[in-house]
């Protein structure tokens, strides 16, 4: 499964949360949007104080990445 447009885009946390978020409505099911909707949130709020750029960078590169094999990994089950 492609990643959704606009990830090379993405440059500030508040994008990545709205990219990770659109991620979770291509998930299967009600109850696991939920669950990773939570852990997005739950992310975003305990890395909400960082101000290091390149921290913030490494961060959001990481985020794509999980979220790319998450999609994946959900994909394959179909």
């Amino acid at each position: 499964m492609p990643p959704l447009v606009g990830v090379e885009l993405i440059q500030t946390p508040v994008q990545l949360y709205r990219y990770l978020l659109r991620c979770c409505r291509r998930l299967p099911s009600t109850p696991m949007q939920q669950h990773y909707r939570h852990a997005i949130r739950q992310g975003y709020n305990s890395h909400s104080d960082e101000d290091d750029p390149e921290r913030i960078q490494m961060i959001i590169q990481r985020a794509v990445k999980d979220a790319e094999w998450i999609l994946e990994k959900y994909a394959k089950k179909k």
